[in-house]
């Protein structure tokens, strides 16, 4: 499971957030509650979903607290900020290098994919974690968050 390293153009997304933990963890009442409501994002750009994660201080898995809270955002990609639905934000994503992964399987089977992301490979790859948004990318290979053969791009950030 070797990533990609790459430099992930700026980005701009529209959305919903919350603020969660995952002990806590409200994602997919959000997902439920963005979704229907997608079609009312104009500019759009393609039909990927953007899985974000916003830490307040820089992301340490070494010292993981399923209590911490963080903000979390369920978007799509826009073309402009021009006309934001009611409800939903704006999210400027900046340029910043990147380490993508690959995630097959169902969210059951995320955390032994983030296990070897932080455990195994970051100490190894002569990169840190950078302190900006971590997001995994959701396009036509994620069947959903109980299919074995979902796919989803977890994207790290990295200096």
């Amino acid at each position: 499971m070797d990533p990609s390293i790459l430099i992930l153009p700026a980005k701009r997304l529209v959305g919903m957030k919350i603020e969660t933990s995952v002990s806590n963890y409200m994602a997919p009442a959000l997902w439920q509650k963005f979704m229907p409501r997608v079609k009312e994002i104009k500019n759009g750009i393609g039909t990927q979903k953007y899985s974000i994660q916003i830490y307040s201080e820089l992301f340490d898995y070494s010292n993981f607290n399923p209590n911490r809270s963080f903000t979390y955002w369920a978007a799509t990609e826009v073309s402009s900020f021009d006309s934001i639905p009611d409800g939903m934000e704006a999210l400027e994503l900046m340029e910043g290098k990147y380490a993508l992964f690959i995630h097959k399987g169902t969210m059951e089977s995320f955390p032994k994919t983030l296990g070897y992301i932080y455990e195994e490979w970051l100490p190894t790859s002569g990169f840190s974690v950078d302190h900006r948004p971590h997001f995994e990318l959701l396009d036509e290979r994620y069947l959903g968050p109980n299919h074995p053969d979902s796919e989803e791009e977890v994207w790290v950030p990295i200096k």
